[in-house]
């Protein structure tokens, strides 16, 4: 009798308390899109079309189908919409000058702080990041890119692999990036435009109209709505920041992690309207106060490989209710 116990108790203990695996992850191609699943739900979809000024994800949900990112300018006519930076769209990664030392640039960027070529933006003379393979595994996509002048010449070789978990409350999309100087040097340049971004829903945008957002960083400084101006977190060093907020009744969070062993830790341009993003480049020009002293940049010699990883955490209610400092340090223990 004493062994049967455990089975009688699940017997008759109510399905709703039981609770259920998290669904696996699903990944299938659709024309210029993996669309990544939980169950039947959508978690992503990545966006590689070769028109595109670079790879990026849209939608991104959370459980229940909640979109944590902006929609403009993919989708057009959402309440409160807001219509500005149209390059940042909703996640993605790349930087805003990126210069090929040797390289003679035929157009150069109508931003002219920019000095080499300005992959951040979508101005004059911009650059693009141009899908050119791929290859599936069980929950994720590795993917090749070509970052190529506004003249579409490659200065730059990038693997990206991209791999997706799903724990029920939240998902999380893992990014391991490895940028190749396979045509000449490179140099990447000081400025705060960069570079593992996203734009979160205009609904908890900290200036939006009856928003209830909040920033969180993991230093533990925390920014809510109403909110204008630069944030106590902008510009410092941190492993984490979660922007968070409520989305047609439920709350819900996005939050970006900077993987501890990276070379090159991100200092934050996070904003008010609604931008978050990690960036290991920037240095004294950035403005950041954590890198005002800081003056040497990031440099590879023709060959060399720079390794970058991060994550991005989509999520039920805000960080503390998701758990996202327990979400990072279970990131920091991926291999690199």
């Amino acid at each position: 009798m004493r062994h049967l116990l455990p089975i009688l108790i699940a017997l008759t203990t109510p399905v709703s308390l039981i609770a259920a695996e998290p669904s696996a992850v699903k990944v299938q191609r659709t024309g210029d899109t993996f669309e990544f699943f939980a169950g039947d739900e959508l978690i992503t979809r990545y966006h590689v079309g070769k028109s595109l000024a670079k790879p990026y994800f849209w939608p991104l949900n959370a459980r229940g189908d909640v979109p944590v990112t902006r929609a403009w300018p993919m989708e057009k006519g959402k309440p409160n919409e807001t219509a500005d930076h149209i390059h940042q769209k909703s996640a993605w990664f790349c930087h805003g000058d990126v210069i090929p030392e040797g390289f003679e640039l035929k157009t150069r960027s109508g931003d002219k702080h920019v000095k080499g070529v300005d992959f951040w933006s979508e101005g004059r003379g911009h650059g693009k990041i141009v899908f050119v393979s791929s290859g599936e595994f069980k929950d994720g996509v590795r993917t090749g890119n070509e970052w190529r002048t506004a003249d579409d010449e490659k200065i730059m070789d990038e693997s990206r692999e991209i791999t997706v978990r799903n724990f029920g409350d939240s998902r999380l999309i893992i990014l391991d990036i490895e940028l190749h100087a396979t045509v000449c040097p490179i140099t990447f340049g000081d400025t705060k435009e960069g570079s593992m971004g996203v734009r979160v829903n205009d609904s908890f945008r900290l200036n939006g109209p009856k928003s209830d957002g909040i920033v969180t960083s993991s230093d533990g400084s925390l920014a809510k709505a109403p909110a204008k101006g630069t944030l106590p977190m902008w510009g410092k060093r941190a492993d984490w920041h979660d922007y968070s907020g409520t989305v047609d009744g439920k709350v819900v969070g996005i939050a970006l992690f900077d993987h501890p062993k990276n070379p090159h830790r991100a200092a934050w341009h996070t904003r008010d309207y609604g931008l978050m993003a990690a960036n290991p480049f920037g240095r004294a020009e950035a403005g950041f106060p954590d890198t005002k002293g800081e003056k040497e940049l990031v440099k590879l010699a023709k060959g060399e490989v720079l390794k970058l990883k991060y994550g991005i955490l989509v999520h039920a209610g805000d960080a503390k209710t998701a758990k996202v400092a327990e979400r990072f340090e279970e990131f920091a223990k991926e291999r690199r």
